[in-house]
Parts: structure tokens; C-alpha cells; sequence
């Protein structure tokens, strides 16, 4: 299939540990890279250390090149929002802390409307019976986590952590949107 002629776009999200994001963004066709890394807060250059101390102020967070012509922003929140639990206030499942928040850093006006329908939406289907906590914002500089945590779930399937927690939600993913698949 050849490239399109598309400007490659960028979507940044935070939705818990973002093992689990990578891990599921990953998969998707249009996706050309997921990157882990930090955002939203007033360090600069944090560590990971610094991230899970709470303190940084950033979220744990994906930064995700795309290609529009194939999956929108809109696609990419809608599998945002079956991947983790947006009405949990700085928690996913046992993950606590500001750095599990849930947040969509926008890069355009677009991308901000987009993500305020979005919510709504989900709001007015009634999807969850907890108001949405997910924050929507502008994106900030972004700082690339460490090399251990890229493509971690790829590297550490069997990592208790990765079959606890990262491959059900893989596995949720790939059964709702097997069409969507790059395999």
C-alpha cells in the first residue's frame, strides 16, 4: 500500500500506564509510531522516577503519529475510550496517582473540538455511570520516557505486570476492532 500525500498528524493521550496505550495504538492501521513519554506538568526532562513520585506534575503519556487519510483523531479517541476508564480521577485500576490521569493533549483547535464532541457524546450515550474526568487540554512539551519503556509490552509479554493488566486490555482491543488491525 503505498504512503499517502497526507501530512502525518500527532495525537497525544493519557490513559494510565501507557505500556497499555502503546501496546494497543501500536496495532492500529494508519498508526506510523507510538511513542511513551511524559507531558502536563512543570518539569523539565523528567525521569520516570520523577513521573511515579507524583510530584513532576506530567502524565504518563503516548504520542502517536498518524496518517488522517486512514484513521482519524475521532478513530483514535474512540479506541481511547474502550481502553481505560475515563471516570476514574488520577487512577487505572490499581495505577494511582496524577501520572495515571485521564487527559487528551491537543495539538490543533480541530483536535480539541473534536475531543469535546467526542465526550459529549459519550456523556449523552450514558457509556459509563460516572461522569467523564478526562481532561482536555492544550499539549505542552513532550518528553520521551526512557528507552526501557518503549515498546515494553512487545519486549515483556510475560512480565507479570504485561499479563495482568496490559494483555486484557490488548486482547478487548483486538476483538473490537480486528478490521482496524495492521496484522
Amino acid at each position: 500500500m503505498a504512503q499517502s500525500q497526507t501530512a502525518i498528524e500527532i495525537a497525544t493521550l493519557a490513559g494510565g500506564c501507557f505500556w497499555c496505550l502503546e501496546a494497543v495504538f501500536d496495532d492500529l492501521k494508519g498508526v506510523q509510531s507510538v511513542e511513551s513519554g511524559y507531558m502536563g506538568g512543570n518539569l523539565k526532562d523528567p525521569s520516570y522516577a520523577d513521573v511515579c513520585s507524583g510530584s513532576s506534575g506530567h502524565a504518563e503519556v503516548v504520542q502517536i503519529r498518524f496518517d488522517p487519510e486512514v484513521i482519524s483523531f475521532r478513530e483514535l479517541l474512540e479506541v481511547f475510550f474502550v481502553i481505560h476508564d475515563p471516570t476514574t480521577l488520577n487512577r487505572q485500576g490499581n495505577d494511582y496517582g496524577p501520572q495515571y490521569r485521564s487527559a487528551i493533549f491537543y495539538h490543533s483547535p480541530g483536535q480539541k473540538a473534536t475531543a469535546e464532541q467526542v465526550v459529549a457524546g459519550l456523556e449523552a450515550d450514558g457509556t459509563w455511570d460516572k461522569p467523564i474526568v478526562t481532561e482536555i487540554t492544550p499539549a505542552g512539551s513532550f518528553y520521551i520516557a526512557e528507552v526501557e519503556h518503549q515498546e515494553y509490552y512487545q519486549r515483556n509479554p510475560y512480565q507479570p505486570y504485561c499479563m495482568m493488566v496490559v494483555q486484557p486490555k490488548v486482547a478487548k482491543f483486538r476483538k473490537k476492532y480486528i478490521g482496524k488491525l495492521k496484522k
